[in-house]
């Protein structure tokens, strides 16, 4: 097979007994199950009642970044394909992709499109139909604004470059995921997806999105969306991606305005009466100064340039205050 199909699991039993029925059936693939030091009954599961997936075993939680580095590492494949354990897929999901990665030798990296799990008139927050970033790092996607989130009546039913593609369920050559050496495994989780998606830009590739490859996603099974861990994790890795990846006479300035804004976020989030989310940015921050100096080294290795796909706008002031909700209501403002 080309393409080996990963779903890195922590302690996602019972995602991986409603989910993975659902992959077996729809996919023609190697898939293995990467154990990250799960816990709970998630690895006696998969050896009673799936005996002939291949599981990886990891030592411990080593968080989605270097997890799923050290797994990929383990495989001879062509082509990996990351996919969350509560991620539900149909028919033809996967070689609609394949056909697509194989037409196009500059394309490195897909997305299909993501619906959710619990409304699937809508897209799913984390990807929906293929993720951007404006110039100070907001990251959005098509059918996606901050927290409001588009019903799929076909208006993104297009084939098109994107800027990022969501680690839930992203296709990426593995000779590009090698020669990048994989995620960023500071990162930890959160973010290390658009990194890699701007290092492959960077490098010269495209990331694509796939709309005739639909995938059904519930999101937040491991780290809800109130955790103020997964806020201070978000908060630090944009950052991060920032100085890594932006171009020199762009980087100090962008980078003082996202922490002044930064800012605001940690009053807003205090103000509302979420003090430990308000907390979680101030700690970002902290982190993010202590990563500088290796961040400074990541940076030497990487040639920034302008890359396609980023949006020009501030999102912040084209949807809070221009109350546009819908990404298609949004200037043409794209490189």
């Amino acid at each position: 097979m080309n393409t080996a199909v990963v779903i890195l699991n922590w302690n996602g039993q019972k995602m991986l007994e409603r989910f993975l029925p659902s992959v077996i059936a729809n996919t023609e693939a190697d898939i293995i199950v990467a154990d990250n030091g799960s816990t709970d009954n998630s690895v006696a599961f998969m050896q009673e009642c799936y005996p002939s997936i291949p599981l990886i075993l990891l030592d411990k939680n080593y968080g989605f970044a270097e997890g799923y580095n050290r797994a990929l590492s383990q495989l001879p494949h062509k082509y990996f394909l990351l996919l969350n354990n509560d991620v539900e897929c149909t028919p033809n999901w996967l070689t609609n992709m394949e056909r697509m990665m194989d037409k196009y030798p500059d394309v490195a990296i897909i997305q299909p499109k993501i619906r959710m799990f619990d409304d699937r008139e809508r897209f799913e927050y984390a990807g929906a139909a293929g993720g951007f970033i404006d110039k100070y790092g907001y990251p959005f996607c098509r059918g996606r604004l901050f927290n409001h989130i588009e019903k799929d009546n076909g208006q993104y039913d297009d084939e098109c470059e994107i800027f990022w593609a969501t680690g839930a369920a992203m296709m990426v050559r593995a000779d590009v995921w090698r020669k990048l050496s994989g995620f960023d495994s500071d990162f930890f989780a959160h973010m290390e997806e658009i990194d890699f998606c701007w290092r492959a830009k960077n490098s010269g590739c495209k990331v694509m999105y796939c709309p005739n490859s639909v995938v059904v996603h519930v999101g937040g099974g491991t780290l809800p969306k109130s955790s103020p861990f997964k806020a201070q994790l978000n908060f630090r890795n944009n950052l991060a991606m920032l100085y890594k990846n932006l171009p020199q006479k762009r980087l100090h300035r962008v980078i003082a305005l996202r922490m002044l804004l930064d800012g605001v976020a940690a009053l807003k989030f205090l103000l509302e009466g979420h003090p430990k989310e308000s907390q979680a940015v101030a700690k970002a921050h902290r982190a993010f100064r202590k990563m500088k100096p290796s961040l400074k080294e990541k940076r030497k290795k990487i040639v920034q340039i302008e890359v396609s796909r980023m949006y020009k706008g501030l999102l912040l002031f084209e949807h809070y205050l221009l109350r546009r909700t819908t990404f298609s209501a949004l200037p043409k403002k794209f490189s």
